[in-house]
């Protein structure tokens, strides 16, 4: 687990983050967090439970609070015993072929996500790419849309997530591709 932490961003690192708002946090023991239903599509299961860090040997993520954007980031670093990445990678493939879009309960109440694929960074030794829109009550200033980047570089996981709300914003390539050299080159020392 300090392995991970060492390897993910550090004040100063990013600069398009305030000073201070990039912390980097464990996970919860399991069990321990708010516990939702199942999403009404069992396939699209590993969209969800991959970029959170299931079925990783250890994993911590980090909130990016942006300077230019009143929305948030995140990333999480994962890492897989063996070759478990590339089998979770797998999974995640085969759901984002075929999840259109599923219905859940999260933080806010229930909510239908749409699913759609993206042109993912060349990065990693394999990445995907995708968004999730979630549509908001007429009160709202628009449609939650949240791009998710995940890549895979030998045995971890990477997930960036970027979210705004009435437009579509899309995580920093350039801080993509920093995090994934880092976790390369730790995993080739």
């Amino acid at each position: 687990m300090s392995q991970l932490k060492g390897l993910a961003f550090k004040d100063g690192d990013v600069p398009q983050a305030r000073e201070g708002a990039i912390e980097v946090h464990e996970a919860q023991p399991k069990g321990s967090g708010p516990s939702f239903p199942p999403i009404s599509v069992p396939a699209c299961q590993p969209l969800i439970d991959i970029r959170n860090g299931e079925g990783s040997f250890a994993h911590v993520f980090q909130i990016f609070n942006w300077k230019e954007n009143l929305w948030g980031g995140a990333s999480t670093l994962a890492s897989y015993e063996d070759n478990e990445a590339k089998k979770h990678f797998a999974e995640l493939k085969r759901a984002l072929a075929a999840c259109r879009s599923y219905e859940g309960e999260g933080w806010v109440g229930k909510f239908r996500a749409t699913v759609a694929t993206e042109a993912p960074p060349p990065v990693g030794d394999e990445a995907l790419a995708f968004r999730e829109i979630i549509p908001q009550g007429p009160e709202q200033p628009g449609d939650r849309n949240e791009q998710f980047i995940v890549v895979r570089t030998g045995n971890a996981i990477v997930t960036f997530s970027m979210l705004d709300v009435g437009k579509s914003s899309s995580f920093p390539t350039e801080l993509v591709s920093r995090q994934v050299e880092r976790l390369r080159t730790a995993q080739h020392l």
